[in-house]
């Protein structure tokens, strides 16, 4: 018995006839193509501009006729320019128009009689018209201004008329090759898109005969087997490749029997793992209630009673003072300044706290623009440290304003309060991009930090001076850092500095932004308080 073709056999040899079919019309069509577009460059770059440049010629013939007419009745020098630029547009054109005839002969010729009819004329019309006036006046070129010499300019006319008609021929000849070669690149589309489909219906009809119906029958084995009919083997009837598939697929489900066991352990575990996870989650909402509850303890319960010790601290304070010995006075002073100082870093713990929790949504911020706001804020401070507070071009960014408004508040005022004791303070904000960061400086003269304790410095509650020295929580640095990393960034101290603290930051470049600050050249000054 014949063994039959399997299906990959069949297959190839349907590729290989309808491949040969659309080669053969491929090759055809390309060279039609080419011819095509041989003809579209000859009508686009050679045919239109020669059609064009002949109207161009007779407009420049024209304005020569015209300008000797207006000559010969006025004799104003003026009037004879157009003819002057008439030549010359005309032999620009001729030379043009020549390189592109190329080997079409009756255009040649048609302009070579252009050019020698429009010599005659000058030299019969024109020019003799131009002598006589300028020699004996208009009158005498009025006379030679006759219906002969007007006859003699319609005789060029007629030539470009016939170099126009010569060129009209040209542009339809070429335009109906054009034509019929497209004709001929749709027929032969036609053609292909009839193999194609003839093809397909041959494909289809086998695919159906060959491999619907027998995958048709394996499904309906796989669909037993997945209700849970493991234990059935898949038997096929095809083509080789059918009966190979069939074969792997009675693999596979002798191997999804066997790790039917781990998938259900695993199924276990993943359930057990899940139910953890569910729980650590309801640990962390539970927490941040918590905070939340603490947050409001701290803001109103804690709060209350402590203002009422600082106002009776200091009520004592100026009923009694003086009437105690100067012991009492003075532990009265202290209590009014711990009361003071522990409501100060109860309001610095709630803004740490916040960040991040409390939000507005970012916004685009022009830091231009908040460094007006934040020399504001600082405006006391500097004035009675008779400081300094100048900022460059500084880029818009995308963040909440009123945080990065306290970030740079607070390191101008962090500068501002340990200014060196010899000089005023000098505060200087600027900005360069680097990378997809832009990378804001904050530079000041004051008395600096030790490389030693630069981490150390952005410490909650970190302070490496007395209280006494320089006042305040020892906060405001961590939350500059908690509001910049808040906003994708990071903060340092810049190390190496010759004199006083450079403190850098950066945050991310707006998206689609293509700015550039122009440097600290020219920078903004705050004009109401100078050293």
């Amino acid at each position: 018995m014949k063994r039959s073709w399997t299906l990959r056999q069949r297959v190839t040899a349907l590729c290989a006839v309808v491949g040969g079919l659309l080669a053969l019309v491929a090759l055809i069509a390309s060279g039609t193509a080419a011819a095509a577009r041989s003809q579209v460059d000859t009508l686009a770059n050679r045919a239109t501009p020669l059609r064009t440049g002949s109207e161009a010629l007779l407009t420049a013939l024209v304005d020569q006729e015209t300008a000797v007419r207006g000559f010969a009745l006025n004799g104003n020098e003026v009037d004879l320019e157009p003819y002057t630029e008439g030549i010359a547009e005309q032999r620009r054109l001729t030379d043009s128009m020549t390189a592109l005839i190329e080997d079409e002969q009756g255009i040649r010729e048609r302009l070579d009689r252009v050019t020698v009819e429009a010599e005659g004329w000058r030299r019969e019309v024109a020019e003799p018209v131009v002598a006589a006036v300028r020699t004996q006046g208009a009158a005498a070129g009025q006379e030679l201004v006759t219906d002969a010499s007007r006859q003699r300019f319609d005789r060029v006319r007629a030539s470009v008329e016939d170099l126009q008609n010569e060129i009209r021929t040209f542009r339809n000849a070429t335009a109906d090759k054009a034509k019929s070669s497209s004709n001929v690149l749709v027929i032969l589309l036609i053609t292909a898109t009839v193999i194609v489909l003839l093809a397909g219906i041959a494909l289809l009809i086998s695919l159906r005969r060959l491999v619907i119906e027998p995958l048709t029958g394996l499904a309906e084995q796989v669909r037993s087997v997945a209700g849970g009919q493991y234990d059935r083997p898949i038997e096929v009837a095809g083509p080789p490749e059918l009966a190979t598939l069939a074969a792997d697929v009675d693999g596979m489900r002798r191997k999804i029997a066997s790790d039917l066991a781990e998938v259900r352990e695993a199924r276990e575990r993943i359930e057990w793992v899940n139910g953890q996870l569910q729980t650590q989650a309801e640990e962390l909402m539970r927490s941040n209630r918590d905070l939340e509850q603490f947050a409001y303890v701290a803001s109103h319960d804690l709060q209350e009673p402590l203002r009422k010790v600082a106002s009776f601290c200091q009520l004592l304070q100026r009923r009694y003072a003086g009437q105690l010995d100067e012991r009492a006075d003075q532990y009265i002073a202290f209590a009014v300044d711990g009361a003071q100082r522990m409501q100060r870093l109860i309001n610095d713990l709630l803004a740490f706290s916040r960040i991040g929790r409390m939000t507005s949504g970012f916004t685009e911020v022009d830091l231009n623009a908040l460094m007006t706001e934040v020399a504001g804020v600082t405006e006391s401070a500097r004035t009675y440290a008779k400081g300094e507070l100048t900022w460059g071009e500084l880029p818009t960014v995308l963040g909440e304003q009123a945080l990065l408004t306290t970030l740079l508040a607070n390191l101008v005022s962090n500068s501002i309060k340990f200014r060196h004791p010899d000089r005023p303070p000098r505060v200087h904000i600027s900005a360069e991009r680097v990378g997809e960061e832009w990378e804001i400086s904050c530079r000041d003269n004051g008395i600096g930090v030790e490389e030693e304790f630069a981490d150390k410095i952005f410490v909650i509650f970190q302070r490496l001076h007395a209280k006494d020295s320089y006042p305040g929580t020892g906060i405001g640095l961590a939350i500059a850092k908690k509001i910049v990393e808040y906003h994708g960034g990071r903060i340092w101290v810049a190390p190496g500095v010759d004199e006083g603290t450079v403190i850098r930051f950066t945050l991310p470049v707006l998206a689609g932004s293509e700015e550039e600050p122009e440097g600290d050249n020219e920078p903004v000054r705050d004009s109401e308080v100078n050293a």
